[in-house]
């Protein structure tokens, strides 16, 4: 009797074991395919495929049939002939009825994967206009980080917004600028591969500035082909870009070199002189054990001048153009440095690591004058931000997945730090570029952030509950070289997450989603307020839907609120602390992408906001440049007879330029063109921006100011020109 239990159990694990599918989907090349969708048409049973590729599918034995499903890839299936199953596919043009709505929390990232694949990105700028809701504008000749705007906010340059590129954080703490100052110019727009995103305080991975949402780009691993390329438009506009593949079509490793060099003089009446020059070096490897070891070297350097912002009434009465000065002057210089290698490594087939470590050199200076004369009317308000700086960090992740009683679980536990270390962080009022009229703020700034987070996922069939905590410890360090003063702070924030996910189907999902975020504020803030409300904290909640309807139709939408907390905020501009009061913001997104046949492709955004400042009387309480209303769409096309292209727009409604809305920033409706054809090795490609000629203001604030024959000051409208029309040709050589 003993041996026959003995032999039932046996045979008892024996099925379950052959029950149970492990494998692996790769591409030609060999490299893994992530989040590629196996279904097994004769149990129903389905997985997901993870970074490696690997997947493991229950209720599955030999002679099963799996489909495969992968966004860029053609439909396969692949019967189960023995015990070790590797399927390869086969790229393929994009197709939205292959999309299959994830049952995770970042399951939105699909639209930005839809939105590359059908309109790829061509200009630093078109990157981060690749989230939806996100609205960006340059206000400084263009090699100034770009001022970002998402769900109500005025981020500045990247105050609430975390963006990160391979998981190397982007946003500088601290900065001379502003907080979270967030330079992106250092990424080819070629070679990206991936953009992740989502909205929001609810992800245990993102800490600091992850309030309004994140931004994380991921770099191609490798090049199909090597392409050299030259663009040329108006305003003396030359763009050259090359991408070499330095080790061919080997199956197991990979390495290219990207440049970029930019010059344009914008259209200006004082030229941009702007220059850029960018270089990337990547190498990619899978190994043995199938873990993926990847290390990239960059370099961007840049110059610029400027024509600042200038008074709507200089233009009203006709002393200057549109694109005319006050102070040309104006400009800067930046550059950074980086060293990213990543890590990630199975352990087993329910466990991996992934790990990265980072080093950034970076170094700013930018020359602004936005009053002219109202403080010194002999010699003008030009001010110089200048830093020097240093980033270290690392980032770790362990992911297991288990059972619990049935119940599908997934952990992940993740440490790091990052440290800043700058040197001579300065703002002086200066002339002419060249005369340092008087130091205004002069220090080294020390600060480092620690950080550790659980995050779970417990899958009930189809309903997914993702809980999660997250721990951080700050250090802040300031010497103040015209006091010599040192002054030093720490603080800890834990900030938890509570989201619930549930997919009726593959094509049904409903969310809702809950957190608390936060960002750090200025260390020269943080140690002149004793270490007093300096990480404001950030709770919201987004309430939502992914559907799609009918195979080539997907739709997005979500309901949202977010509270802030009372903060201090150092001002860069003036080397000042103002407080800023408690905050609402609660709106609308809305989001569709359609396939109308094999070659036309439809994508639109409605983005609505209520913003409000709490603790103001009615009337005083609208924030300044907040927006309530945006949306962006339009139509592309792709592979029609060699051609492909398309026509977006992007509407920006007008909002409040100051408290009480006395002073307003007028919106703008713009609209741009592109078309290719692509013959044998050659493309060639037309593109058009502000296609209709717009007059239309790009970056608008309400400043108060002087010109030197004026008696009194004025408090009005300060802008910089929207680009008008702008033609550029490129030809691209593939090989």
């Amino acid at each position: 009797m003993k041996n026959f239990f003995i032999i039932l159990i046996t045979l008892s694990g024996w099925t379950t074991y052959a029950q149970i599918q492990k494998g692996i989907v790769v591409d030609f090349d060999g490299n893994p395919v992530e989040s590629a969708y196996v279904n097994n048409i004769s149990s129903g049973s389905h997985a997901h495929t993870n970074e490696f590729g690997i997947f493991s599918i229950d209720k599955t034995v030999g002679g099963n049939i799996l489909k495969v499903n992968a966004l860029g890839f053609k439909k396969m299936n692949y019967t189960v002939t023995g015990s070790e199953v590797r399927i390869t596919l086969e790229d393929a043009v994009f197709r939205l009825n292959e999309i299959v709505i994830q049952a995770k929390l970042s399951a939105m990232n699909v639209i930005s994967k839809i939105d590359l694949l059908t309109t790829p990105v061509n200009s630093s700028q078109e990157i981060l206009r690749k989230v939806p809701g996100l609205f960006i504008g340059q206000h400084a000749g263009g090699g100034k980080a770009e001022q970002l705007f998402l769900r109500g906010f005025d981020i500045d340059h990247g105050t609430d917004i975390a963006i990160s590129v391979d998981g190397m954080p982007v946003n500088m703490v601290s900065h001379a600028h502003g907080q979270g100052y967030a330079d992106l110019h250092f990424v080819i727009p070629e070679t990206v591969e991936k953009i992740d995103f989502g909205k929001g305080t609810y992800y245990a991975n993102k800490g600091d500035f992850a309030t309004a949402g994140y931004v994380a780009f991921q770099t191609k691993d490798k090049l199909e082909k090597s392409s050299i390329g030259l663009e040329v438009g108006q305003f003396n506009t030359v763009r050259t870009v090359g991408l070499f593949n330095l080790l061919g079509s080997q199956k197991k490793q990979s390495a290219y070199i990207a440049t970029e060099y930019i010059l344009t003089d914008g259209p200006f009446d004082s030229p941009q002189n702007f220059n850029r020059i960018n270089l990337l070096g990547k190498y990619s490897a899978i190994l043995d054990d199938n873990s993926k070891f990847s290390v990239s070297v960059s370099r961007f350097s840049s110059r610029w001048d400027a024509s600042g912002q200038i008074p709507q009434r200089l233009v009203d009465n006709g002393t200057i153009s549109r694109f005319g000065s006050v102070d040309d002057t104006e400009g800067g210089g930046t550059s950074r440095t980086n060293i990213n290698a990543s890590l990630s490594k199975p352990i087993d087939e329910n466990t991996f690591v992934k790990a990265n470590a980072f080093y950034s050199k970076y170094d700013f200076e930018l020359y602004s004058n936005f009053t002219f004369f109202l403080e010194d009317p002999i010699n003008g308000d030009q001010i110089r931000q200048k830093e020097n700086r240093s980033i270290y960090g690392m980032n770790a992740e362990l992911n297991k997945k288990t059972k619990l009683n049935d119940v599908n679980v997934l952990l992940q536990y993740g440490i790091g730090f990052r440290t800043d270390a700058t040197t001579d962080t300065e703002l002086s009022h200066t002339l002419n570029r060249r005369t340092v009229l008087e130091n205004i703020k002069l220090g080294d700034i020390d600060e480092s952030n620690f950080f550790s987070y659980v995050n779970s996922e417990f899958s009930f069939g189809k309903l997914m509950i993702n809980s999660a905590v997250r721990l951080d410890y700050f250090k802040f360090n300031y010497q103040d070289k015209l006091t010599a003063d040192y002054k030093t702070e720490n603080k800890i924030k834990i900030s938890p997450k509570l989201n619930f996910i549930y997919s009726q189907n593959n094509n049904l999902q409903f969310f809702i989603k809950s957190g608390i975020g936060f960002h750090s504020n200025d260390t020269r803030v943080v140690v002149q307020n004793s270490g007093k409300q300096i990480l404001p904290k950030a709770i919201g909640t987004d309430v939502g839907i992914i559907w799609k309807p009918f195979p080539k139709l997907i739709v997005n939408s979500a309901l949202w609120y977010l509270y802030l907390e009372q903060e201090f905020v150092y001002v860069g501009d003036a080397g000042i602390i103002e407080p800023s009061g408690k905050s609402k913001r609660m709106g609308f997104d809305l989001g569709l992408r359609y396939q109308l046949n094999d070659w036309l492709y439809f994508d639109t955004d409605a983005n609505y906001t209520y913003a409000r400042s709490i603790d103001e009387p009615k009337g005083q309480d609208y924030i300044p440049l907040a927006p309530d209303f945006t949306s962006t769409g339009g139509l592309s096309f792709q592979n029609l007879n060699g051609f492909s292209g398309g026509i977006h727009y992007r509407y920006l409604k007008s909002r409040p330029a100051n408290e009480d809305n006395s002073i307003v920033a007028k919106g703008y409706f713009v609209s741009d063109f592109n078309i290719n054809y692509k013959i044998k090795n050659i493309s060639f490609s037309v593109a058009i921006e502000n296609l209709f000629n717009t007059k239309w203001n790009e970056t608008q604030f309400a400043t108060e100011s002087r010109l030197q024959n004026e008696s009194t000051s004025v408090a009005e409208i300060h802008f910089t020109p929207g680009t008008p029309f702008f033609m550029k040709g490129k030809i691209t050589y593939t090989f």
